[in-house]
């Protein structure tokens, strides 16, 4: 049999079938996807082959090529990663100004995983309804930077209903990861998209909030037919994994396009005389929070410092 991936609880994978049927599965004990030292080796949005038992429960036994999958590190074995979802569209990632404050570290280390997994990826800013005149200020800030960047930024209030059409559009006929910090609502998000979600959403927050930093669960929900949003689990922070030091630039965008100028090939944006990086963060051409956040990526010796 086949299907698509739709849940992970840790213990099994919940796969709909092309049946319709949905079954709990385990992997076959021979089953590892070569290549990927990963704490899941199959993840929410992998297409897989099961066999059922006669008890009913489905052993996947392949998974088909992924056009992409997104990581993180896992919460206990910095050595190895976490394959969030896979297959993806665009991926969503919720911010908030306050309550909770969303970093632009974490911003910038989130985009920079997208585009180094070829992930296309739009911010999201919720809860404008809580912001006074300086947040609102600051958050069209934000939107102004990564804009001018390339990056499609969003804002919206669950709460109060505004931009939420914006947000829905942007989802239609795609295959979305929901992405963000503890906090920022993006369970809240779901159930304004449609009203279809609430209870499922309500029971996924409740165990989101127990023990959120050590479990890393993800679930897929399907929306008007061709629509799928992938919800998971808030985190603290988004710690890059398997970068190299040289390639890191190549992920910020406005990093990778103005080192063509730089005087050496190999110009790591730190030091180097004649590195055109250096002088474009000086005349503030380049953000000196992403340059910031740039240095942070190449020099994080400390592997639990994001977890």
């Amino acid at each position: 049999m086949q299907g698509l991936v739709i849940r992970n609880t840790g213990s099994y994978y919940q796969v709909k079938a092309t049946d319709g049927g949905v079954y709990d599965c385990k992997i076959k004990g021979t089953f590892r996807i070569k290549g990927i030292k990963s704490t899941n080796p199959v993840a929410v949005g992998d297409h897989v082959s099961f066999d059922l038992t006669k008890e009913g429960v489905g052993l996947i036994n392949a998974i088909a090529d992924r056009k992409n999958y997104i990581v993180r590190k896992p919460s206990n074995l910095s050595k190895q990663l976490h394959i969030i979802a896979a297959n993806l569209d665009q991926a969503l990632l919720i911010t908030t100004i306050n309550h909770p404050v969303t970093s632009t570290t974490f911003i910038d280390r989130f985009l920079a995983t997208c585009e180094a997994y070829r992930v296309p990826a739009i911010i999201v800013i919720n809860k404008t309804d809580c912001y006074d005149e300086g947040e609102k200020e600051y958050m069209d800030a934000l939107c102004n930077l990564y804009e001018s960047i390339g990056y499609k930024c969003l804002t919206m209030s669950a709460k109060t209903g505004e931009g939420v059409e914006a947000v829905k559009e942007t989802l239609r006929g795609k295959v979305t990861l929901l992405s963000g910090n503890s906090g920022v609502g993006k369970s809240s998000i779901i159930n304004a998209i449609s009203d279809q979600f609430k209870a499922k959403t309500g029971e996924i927050s409740e165990s989101h909030n127990t023990g959120m930093h050590t479990t890393t669960f993800s679930e897929m929900f399907e929306w008007e037919g061709e629509s799928y949003l992938i919800d998971t689990p808030g985190i603290k922070g988004f710690g890059t994994i398997d970068f190299q030091k040289e390639e890191v630039g190549h992920f910020f965008p406005e990093i990778f396009k103005t080192s063509a100028e730089c005087r050496f090939g190999n110009c790591t944006h730190t030091h180097e005389p004649g590195c055109a990086v250096l002088a474009a963060v000086e005349e503030h051409l380049i953000s000196q929070s992403r340059y910031a956040s740039y240095i942070s990526i190449i020099g994080d010796a400390d592997e639990s410092k994001y977890r």
